[in-house]
């Protein structure tokens, strides 16, 4: 799997940017099937950052209905990337 495969878009939200201010974590949506020394190594290759950690989640996809049919969609994986003391963050992360 590519670097560029491995994390598909960083995850801005409120709770997210709550993290990034204080903590120096990161959060993006990952392949699903990346592990965490795939995801590390991305993130360090692509960013130039160096990582202290990385934990995982899935999130499961909702079933959603639209009149009386049903669907489903699809399930995704997060992760939360925490830099290193010193470590400055991405500049396309900055301003968000």
């Amino acid at each position: 799997m590519k670097l560029t495969d491995v994390i598909r878009r960083p995850i801005i939200t409120e709770k997210t940017t709550v993290l990034r201010e204080e903590g120096r974590t990161l959060v993006f949506e990952v392949a699903k099937d990346a592990n965490k020394l795939a995801i590390k190594r991305a993130v360090e290759t692509l960013l130039g950052s160096k990582v202290e950690s990385v934990r995982t989640s899935v999130a499961h996809g909702k079933v959603k209905r639209q009149g009386r049919y049903a669907g489903r969609r699809a399930d995704w994986k997060k992760a939360y990337v925490k830099l290193r003391e010193g470590e400055k963050l991405p500049e396309f992360l900055q301003g968000a």
